[in-house]
């Protein structure tokens, strides 16, 4: 029994030695275009996935603004939240 307890404490040992699995490559950024989204509509009353959809956009009060990236998923999102929200384009 002393053995395994031995075995088992050199197999944690050398997992330690392994080196860290590399990080995966960023997504792509898009090309510097932006949205500007304003809450305009409570999500009280809606569906919880609305209200996660809000806060996934980082939104949580009337009337607050948020920048982002302009890629599909944001855009998806926008979508799911269309009458909550108002949408500006960025020329930047």
């Amino acid at each position: 029994m002393a053995e395994e307890k031995k075995a088992s404490k050199s197999k944690s040992a050398s997992k330690a030695d392994k080196k860290p699995a590399e990080k995966k490559a960023a997504p792509k950024k898009s090309d510097g275009k932006t949205v500007v989204v304003t809450q305009t509509g409570s999500p009280i009353g809606r569906k919880a996935y609305q209200r996660a959809t809000l806060v996934g956009l980082g939104l949580n009060k009337l009337h607050a603004t948020r920048e982002l990236e302009d890629t599909a998923a944001v855009r998806g999102m926008i979508n799911k939240v269309k009458h909550l929200v108002r949408v500006e384009e960025d020329a930047a």
